[in-house]
């Protein structure tokens, strides 16, 4: 099953992120934040939203910051995804 998302959506996967600190010190699963930094799975076409044009300037593959509590989870072939606004998105990570 894939997803494909509408008007200025997309979809990303949170990136692993370090399970230790850099002094060696191991973090338990309840200490952990949500990753801000995700890949870009899907992008949605953009076009007409609110009475205003939308052109989706994410793509495929991209690493990318998102708002802390932003977007919608949803769990897709046992692989956990988040929906996010483009306008949720920070910025793209080089």
């Amino acid at each position: 099953m894939t997803i494909k998302p509408l008007a200025d959506r997309v979809v990303v996967k949170a990136v692993e992120v370090e399970e230790t600190t850099k002094t060696g010190i191991v973090l338990p699963g309840t200490a952990k934040e949500k990753p801000q930094i995700a890949e870009v799975v899907a992008v949605g076409p953009g076009g007409m939203i609110d009475g205003k044009e939308v052109i989706m300037t994410v793509k495929v593959g991209d690493h990318v910051i998102t708002s802390k509590y932003s977007g919608t989870e949803v769990k897709c072939d046992g692989v956990e995804y988040s929906i996010v606004r483009q306008n949720d998105i920070l910025a793209i990570v080089e």
